[in-house]
């Protein structure tokens, strides 16, 4: 018997028409994924079935593109631990960086059972947080949503990301190597899709930044792009009433949505420190060695890939 947290009877329907999730075949699908993790000596995973099962929904029940996403979740996290892998939420420097409030989930999904909306802001000086400390929380925040979120897991998520009190300081900072792994981490290693990123009050200073950005998306990703000059011309893509109070909307105050990430973080203290004991070990990888920056690699083994009824 599966170890799964039943989904609402919207998102379940959702769950079948669009990520081909066949309740009864559930326990065979996650066995003969675990069965595969098993055989792979270079790779150590969780088995818990409702971390696993999100690869099965986020690649679509492909099991050959689960294999694949699970091998380059672990790869990307173990090459870049310092950026892409937090262990100790209680860090007091982790916790000032998330109370900073640059990346937060908001508490009611896009009409009510639709995809997390997630904001980020420029709400730190840089000066005194570098970009890695600033994108920590961000991290720890997608590893609990892939397991505490069923609107984000069978949704996926859109990023509002406000400019408007991003300065030359910020802008100058900025690490486009570090932004790059972050991007391809979101993109290719997670198992929830993005659904749009919108960016919101851009000032002068930051158009370059922007052109930059743009760059380093996928052809894919950056057709989900949506610039908005202003909140006004944001209610165009999302209705005022999902947005934060502080936008004149009823989606929670900055307060509140830092309050419930550190709740989460507290919930989770011991799996955060669990995962430690995960990654891979490419000494031991049998074929093609891979960097984690690799968008696919070979992996060997035999997998089925399920049929849609």
């Amino acid at each position: 018997m599966s170890q799964i947290k039943p989904l609402n009877s919207v998102l379940q329907k959702i769950a079948n028409e669009q990520l081909f999730e066949v309740s009864s075949r559930i326990p065979e699908d996650l066995q003969t994924f675990k069965s595969w993790i098993e055989q792979q000596p270079h790779m150590k995973a969780r088995m818990d079935d409702q971390f696993l099962i999100q690869f099965l929904r986020g690649c679509k029940y492909s099991l050959e593109r689960a294999k694949e996403k699970i091998d380059h979740y672990y790869t990307i996290r173990t090459k870049y631990t310092d950026k892409l892998a937090i262990f100790d939420v209680n860090n007091e420097r982790f916790r000032q960086s998330t109370r900073l409030g640059c990346f937060t989930p908001l508490p009611t999904p896009l009409n009510d059972n639709g995809c997390r909306l997630v904001m980020y802001h420029f709400n730190y000086d840089p000066n005194e947080f570098t970009p890695t400390e600033v994108f920590h929380p961000a991290v720890a925040m997608y590893d609990y949503l892939m397991i505490d979120d069923p609107h984000a897991c069978i949704c996926g998520t859109s990023l509002i990301l406000d400019m408007s009190k991003a300065t030359m300081s910020h802008i100058l900072g900025i690490d486009f190597p570090l932004l790059k792994i972050m991007l391809t981490y979101l993109e290719k290693s997670l198992p929830m899709r993005v659904k749009a990123l919108y960016f919101v009050n851009i000032p002068s200073v930051a158009n370059n930044f922007l052109k930059m950005f743009l760059a380093l998306l996928s052809d894919k990703l950056r057709k989900r792009v949506f610039v908005c000059s202003s909140v006004d011309e944001l209610l165009q893509y999302i209705p005022l009433k999902y947005l934060p109070k502080y936008y004149g909307g009823e989606n929670g105050s900055m307060e509140e949505h830092i309050q419930s990430m550190e709740a989460k973080f507290d919930e989770y203290r011991n799996y955060f420190k669990e995962n430690a004991n995960y990654g891979v070990d490419e000494t031991l990888r049998q074929g093609e060695h891979t960097n984690g920056d690799e968008q696919a690699f070979g992996m060997g083994g035999s997998f089925r890939k399920l049929q849609v009824d």
